[in-house]
């Protein structure tokens, strides 16, 4: 599916309004409520900003697009009759964005029949948004446009590795195959939730490795990384939509490597 202008500007429009309600929230003394409690679960924290960002989206696209369909990490899904959704997780990086650090994003992906055809990372803070639509990706920052593109790289040994945190979102069996990567590649950094994988699609990271990831956190990474030029898959080389692992490289020869550790 080819995604027509006025949808790419509508998706632009949904950003700018989300952003419109998170920036007055960051690096303020604001309330944190915790998810993850009632279940006994890791800590999965959620702020107002999280909440008003996809209330805005919301009434957007129900005003704007009434048939279209909604899945959004705050609020849950909602049907539509269109054959299209919108799948939004307003603030992806929220421990980030509570510790006055920079690596979140507001993620806005659009599906056709389930397959994310349209993708957005939004650092509204930063006014950096990444965009992967109709196999082109871009960075776009203040009325500026940039094409973005992975970069080469031979091999693991030459590769700079990124991930959240493998230690709170791993399982221990994943953190052993995290590991065998880890120990193979030139570099590795943790942290930055969505914004590493802008990151990825402007060559400054080769490997990408995650766990834990849900439908919403995922959907809009696809179309950015595939459109710079990447790879992603989950750890068995499949389609990452479901969630779950999820891993993404710059280069396929580095995605070949990993994968293989990673099985063992």
């Amino acid at each position: 599916m080819t995604v027509d202008a006025d949808t790419i500007a509508f998706a632009h429009r949904l950003a700018d309004a989300a952003g419109d309600v998170i920036r007055p929230f960051f690096r303020r003394r604001i309330a944190v409520a915790d998810k993850g409690a009632a279940s006994g679960g890791l800590f999965d924290p959620v702020t107002e900003a999280d909440k008003g960002a996809e209330a805005a989206i919301r009434a957007i696209i129900r005003r704007e697009r009434p048939h279209d369909a909604i899945l959004g990490e705050v609020f849950g899904e909602e049907a539509g009759t269109s054959g299209q959704r919108w799948v939004l997780d307003p603030v992806d990086g929220t421990r980030a964005f509570i510790n006055g650090r920079h690596e979140w994003g507001c993620l806005i992906a659009l599906e056709e029949s389930g397959r994310p055809v349209l993708g957005m990372i939004d650092q509204p803070v930063l006014g950096e948004r990444f965009v992967g639509v109709n196999g082109g990706a871009a960075l776009h920052v203040q009325g500026s446009v940039t094409p973005l593109h992975v970069r080469a790289c031979a091999g693991l040994e030459d590769a700079v590795l990124c991930a959240t945190h493998p230690y709170a979102y791993f399982t221990a069996e994943e953190r052993a195959a995290f590991h065998r990567v880890s120990d193979a590649v030139r570099m590795s950094r943790f942290g930055g939730d969505c914004y590493i994988f802008g990151l990825l699609a402007m060559g400054f990271v080769d490997l990408i490795v995650e766990s834990a990831f849900h439908r919403w956190d995922v959907a809009a990474l696809i179309p950015l990384v595939e459109s710079a030029g990447g790879v992603i898959t989950n750890w068995q080389g499949g389609d990452p939509g479901a969630g779950g692992q999820c891993i993404a490289s710059g280069d396929a020869r580095v995605h070949a490597a990993a994968l293989k550790l990673l099985a063992g």
